[in-house]
Order: C-alpha cells, then structure tokens, then sequence
C-alpha cells in the first residue's frame, strides 16, 4: 500500500501546548494514512512496511493555515502602508474583480499552489471570491495538489464596490447552491460557508447562510473585531449586537453547533472572549497581517488562558508571506510587543506554543490533524535543516525554533498529506 510506510529520523511533535515530544533517530509510523506513533525501535509488526531513512533530518507534522485569501495572493506586499478599510478599497477589491476573468485566475492560482505545494504547510482554510467559474478553478487546483482544504466561495451583497456586489441575497445565496453542487465531487477540498464580514453581509443574506448551514452542516468561516474602525461601523449595523461576535451569534452562524473558524480577533474584549469560549470559536490569529494593516496585537494569551481554541493564520495578502512557520515567528514577536507596550501581566508567548497553534492548533479544527500520535492523520514535513546549524551540537527544541525562524521552502526535504507524499 503506497500509504502506508516508515519515517526515520528526528522526530518532533507537540504533545502539549507547552511541552514537546522530541525523539532523535526513531521510526514513524504511517497505516494507511493514518499515523500510528513513534519508536525508538522499528516493532516487528511493521518491518515489512517500506522505510524512508531521513536520519539526520527533523521530521515535523504538517502545518496548518486556518485563514488566507487566495485571490490576494497576486498583490503582497502592496499597500503596507495603510490601514485596513483603505487597503480593502484601494488593494483588495481591484484585484479581486479580476477574477471574473477565468484566464486571469488560472495564471493567479497556479503562481499560489506553486508557492503552497513548496512549502510546509498541509492544511488551509481559504476564502476564494463571489466568483462561481475561478472558485471551481481555485478548488480544482487544490484537489489536484494532494494538500487538504477547505474552499468558501466568498457571499457579500451590501458596502461593497458594484462589481464585487452580489445583486441581492437571494442571488448570493442562489450561486452559492449552485457551488456547493458543483464541489460534491471533491475529496481532498471541502466547501466552508464565507459570509465576508458582517459590514458586506445583509441580514436577509446572513440568515439564509444560517438556514442553508443547518441543512448542509458545513463549517463558517469569517473575520471579527480586526480593526477599531470595522468595529464602530458593526456596532452602527447591528446597535442591538452586545459586541462583534454577538452580531454573528444573532444568526446562528458563530460556534455551538457550528463548527467556526474567526479571523484576527484583534480587539476582543472579556464578553466576546466568553462567548468564543463557550461557543468553540477557533481564533485565527495572524499576527503579520494586524502588523501590517496597524490593525494592534491580539490578545493570544489571555484566549489561552481562558480555553479559547487558537491556531494560526498567513492572511495572505495581509500577510505578506504563506508560510506558517513565519506565522510562528511573527506570534512570539507580536505577543512580546504586547507584553511590553499593552499589559506587562500578559506573559509572552514560546516557541512551543506557537508550534502547537501552527499545528495540533488549527489542525483540531479538520479532526485528528497535527501530531503523531497513534489514531492522528498522517501529514508530515521533512526538514533538512543541515544548512541552518551552528557548528557546535542543539539539541532538538532548538533545531525547531531555528526552523521556525530561518528556515524556507528550500529546507522542505518532502511533504505528506494524509499519508500521501506531495512533493
């Protein structure tokens, strides 16, 4: 079975959100996709699987993205001077019109999957356009990548330019029907519901997203409190809403039994803590882009402290770069910052934290995703990080943190999603 193999070499992995399972020259199992632990000693019940000898390598699980928007990809680093409504009206918009052109979405698309398939990420949660024919291009690629995604065909009817404004709810919610048939035959890219932001969503289109959730059960995915000005524009739409979150809560679409990933989460004070908290919110965090788009620093470590579930996000093109070991970097520097500048009380955050948010993290939200451990899907990132040593002997966490601050595309030995290797 070509799913089915051994892995040897340095072998690392979260077990905790504070405490890494390190384990020098040992044996990865991987069962039908399926991971099935790790040994100092290969056990006899798996000798005759085939062996990949990686020794000397870091073996690590795939990371996981659980914010980015594909259409943006073509423009990063562009408009890193401004803030975020202006750079949604003068970068992002113009580009993402552009998609109505399918010529043009298959020349973007193919630059981003080159980038995604290079490097270490496994997993992502990607907001395509309204587009119906360049979101089928954007999954098509997808699912020919081997990597695992979930896809939102973006819905927006209101505060938007004319051309990236459906005509109404009912039109918005009748194409995404008609994408959702045209993504039953997917098996790696699975649809995830998109209502843009609340400012861009109707209430007659956010109900009928929640009606159409409840019969299909998919996952929603949106932003929430990224910028002061987005906020006091939410509040002028929705005055009956107690906070942000309380907006999405009001039509069903935030937690509970909806399984819900929100961006940036920037600025969200106690009570929209509380109600992620006891909803199962996923927080995205993606600390380049609120860097980039002055958007502030959010408040990772109280979500940690209060049982928030977090991972991470590129938010590419507020992030200028896809890779979610640079997420990892970015997460520790921005919570130092916040630490120092905001709430000297608000410890900053590890490396091994932010590795589990970038992996057992965010991968929580596609199931048993981002470890090793025996029952867990099999995806795996082989790090030669030969060319990032010093000339004295690390030990492994320190190998990991020069990975997660040095490395590039160019140190992704090999890749495996769900136990099929992918580059």
């Amino acid at each position: 079975m070509d799913n089915s193999f051994v892995l040897k070499g340095d072998i690392c992995y979260s077990e905790t959100p504070t405490r890494l399972a390190c384990q020098p020259n040992s044996y990865l199992i991987c069962e039908n996709g399926v991971a099935r632990g790790v040994f100092p000693e290969l056990p006899e019940e798996y000798r005759g699987l085939p062996l990949r000898d990686c020794s000397g390598k870091l073996i690590v699980p795939g990371l996981v993205d659980l914010h980015m928007h594909a259409p943006q990809y073509a423009f990063r680093g562009l408009g890193m001077d401004l803030e975020l409504l202006d750079w949604l009206n003068t970068q992002t918009f113009p580009e993402e019109s552009r998609y109505a052109d399918t010529a043009y979405a298959e020349r973007a698309y193919q630059a981003l999957l080159a980038d995604l398939v290079a490097g270490p990420n496994t997993r992502a949660c990607i907001f395509s356009t309204l587009h119906l024919p360049a979101t089928k291009i954007l999954m098509d690629r997808l699912e020919a990548s081997g990597l695992v995604t979930m896809v939102g065909k973006v819905n927006m009817d209101r505060n938007s330019p004319e051309n990236l404004c459906e005509k109404s709810a009912a039109d918005s919610l009748a194409d995404t029907r008609r994408w959702l048939e045209d993504s039953r035959s997917y098996s790696r890219t699975t649809p995830i519901l998109t209502p843009r932001f609340i400012p861009s969503c109707t209430d007659d289109l956010m109900r009928g997203l929640a009606d159409l959730q409840k019969e299909t059960g998919l996952p929603v995915q949106s932003h929430l409190s990224e910028n002061p000005g987005e906020i006091t524009w939410v509040q002028e739409l929705c005055p009956d809403s107690s906070c942000y979150g309380d907006a999405y809560a009001r039509f069903d679409l935030f937690g509970g039994d909806v399984p819900t990933i929100m961006a940036h989460c920037t600025w969200s004070g106690p009570e929209e803590t509380e109600l992620m908290r006891d909803r199962g919110v996923y927080v995205a965090h993606c600390p380049q882009s609120n860097t980039n788009l002055s958007s502030g620093i959010a408040p990772v470590r109280t979500f940690l402290n209060e049982g928030v579930r977090v991972g991470l996000g590129s938010d590419v093109a507020g992030g200028c770069h896809a890779s979610i070991f640079r997420a990892m970097a970015d997460a520790v520097q921005m919570s130092k910052m916040r630490w120092r500048l905001v709430d000297d009380a608000d410890k900053a955050l590890t490396v091994e934290e932010t590795f589990f948010l970038g992996t057992r993290g965010g991968g929580a939200f596609f199931g048993q995703v981002g470890s090793f451990e025996d029952g867990f899907e099999f995806d795996a990132v082989v790090i030669d990080d030969a060319p990032l040593l010093p000339p004295y002997s690390v030990e492994m966490p320190d190998r990991l943190a020069r990975v997660v601050y040095l490395s590039d595309d160019r140190h992704v030995a090999a890749k495996f999603v769900r136990g099929k290797q992918v580059k």
